[in-house]
């Protein structure tokens, strides 16, 4: 069947140009080439092209998206269907079908698969089950077969490496998935039945009824080191005594699914997120240059309950009132148990590039651990403000990084609240580097306070006592060049 949900040619290969150009990237005999007609034709035959979203993640299948001409979606490995479940519940209309190989879908994405199966929405699930990881180098999957010989098992799978999982039986004794169906392409009957599953895997979809599971044992001739029809004898021989095929689940529901479109109104979603209307009131008269050209990169760090992330993310919003673009990624370590939390921000006078700050222009540390761990990194002529209430003796850093030691600790002790440290370094962060105006911080700190205004008053005065340490108005901060 000649279908128009394959695009005309595939740009990918040789320009679209010539007899490659109508070549996908499967190695001769893989069983993906069939399975993405048989998806292709019953997108056709259901008539739901403009609204079929295909999700392909990590894997063989990874340039899916240069095939079929319906909404794509990339997904990180494992992750198909969580972006499946987020493209169905923003469009509820979608036919959203995530297409994944068992290393994908049954090693990593387990937890992934088990979860959006609970749930229940309806998606539309095609899983490859080719016994092996095809695209990185042949090595043992969770489906792959005992005494099966891989990369990883240069022996054969053992008892020791556990049995092979059998994804379908597991999805069907799931309260929610409507249909779980195993299907082979070795012969042309299997085929039929392969065929047949999958439209009916997306049907129930159309329909609203439920979430189907259509499990397709397929041939990878490569890492079988077989031809493709020796590969098709070996599925039949060696894959069906474990992996048994038919229907193990076909329940019967109404239609339920009727959830209406979410609302992307701006104002709607930002007052969710504790936006407001009001324009910020901004008092820098430019981009911090002095700092950094065009973009500054910061770093806080300490152990958990330190207010690292508060401050970071009250660092971020600052740069968002200002009109800059801001960013704020949170990393949780072992804190609980003495490690380090950390998080990145960065301030970018037009666009944040890459929101990771491994190399910043600003640290500051609340723990010893932090400094030591993250201090050699801070680029040269760059600054550190570290807590001399816990950090005694600051490591030897890298020449030209200011150092600037302010007792963080102390100071939110005299103020008879130990959590408000992190607003006595945002205090210091201003007076040593002039990041933004006073008020800049105070602001988003009252903005951040509204629905606790009685908090205000100690977190101003918190603040003001970071700006009098660093200038030496509380014992000596101590500030040197290294």
């Amino acid at each position: 069947m000649k279908t128009s949900v394959f695009y005309e040619s595939f740009e990918r290969h040789a320009h679209g140009e010539g007899l490659k150009g109508h070549s996908t990237h499967y190695c001769p005999g893989c069983g993906h080439g069939l399975a993405h007609k048989f998806l292709a034709e019953s997108i056709d035959e259901l008539g739901i092209q403009d609204r079929t979203v295909a999700i392909s993640p990590v894997g063989c299948s990874v340039f899916m998206y240069y095939y079929l001409d319906v909404g794509n979606s990339q997904a990180a490995h494992g992750r198909a269907p969580a972006v499946a479940i987020g493209h169905k519940v923003a469009n509820p209309e979608s036919i959203v079908i995530s297409y994944q190989g068992d290393g994908d879908l049954a090693s990593i994405g387990l937890a992934e698969i088990i979860q959006s199966a609970q749930l229940g929405i309806p998606i539309t699930v095609i899983f490859i089950n080719n016994a092996i990881y095809g695209m990185t180098g042949g090595q043992m999957a969770p489906t792959t077969l005992q005494g099966m010989k891989t990369s990883t098992s240069p022996f054969g799978r053992n008892q020791m490496m556990g049995q092979p999982l059998r994804m379908a039986e597991i999805i069907a004794q799931i309260d929610a998935p409507v249909y779980v169906e195993r299907v082979a392409l070795f012969d042309p009957q299997q085929r039929n039945r392969a065929k047949k599953a999958i439209k009916k895997g997306i049907q129930l979809q159309v329909e609203n009824r439920g979430y189907s599971f259509v499990e397709v044992l397929a041939e990878c001739p490569t890492h079988l080191k077989l031809t493709p029809v020796e590969a098709e004898k070996w599925v039949k021989e060696n894959m069906l005594p474990i992996f048994p095929l038919g229907v193990i689940k076909d329940e019967t529901r109404e239609p339920w699914f009727t959830l209406g479109k979410p609302s992307f109104d701006a104002e709607k979603l930002a007052s969710l997120a504790g936006g407001t209307k009001d324009k910020p009131l901004r008092f820098a008269i430019g981009f911090p240059h002095h700092v950094a050209k065009g973009d500054v990169s910061l770093k806080l760090a300490g152990s958990g309950g330190d207010g690292a992330q508060t401050a970071a993310m009250l660092i971020t919003r600052a740069g968002i009132n200002e009109g800059f673009d801001a960013t704020h990624i949170p990393s949780y370590g072992p804190e609980s148990r003495g490690g380090t939390s950390y998080a990145d921000v960065h301030i970018a006078e037009h666009e944040v590039l890459s929101p990771a700050s491994p190399n910043p222009n600003i640290l500051i540390a609340f723990n010893a651990p932090s400094l030591t761990k993250f201090g050699p990194q801070v680029q040269a002529n760059g600054t550190i403000i570290y807590d001399s209430s816990v950090i005694t003796a600051p490591p030897n850093l890298n020449h030209g990084v200011r150092v600037i030691g302010i007792p963080m600790t102390q100071i939110a002790m005299d103020l008879g609240k130990v959590m408000v440290k992190n607003i006595v370094a945002l205090g210091a962060l201003q007076a040593a580097t002039e990041l933004f105006p006073k008020e800049t911080f105070l602001s988003t700190v009252r903005q951040a306070l509204k629905d606790k205004c009685a908090m205000i008053p100690l977190n101003e005065d918190a603040f003001d006592w970071g700006v009098r340490a660093y200038l030496g108005e509380y014992a000596n901060p101590g500030e040197m060049v290294v």
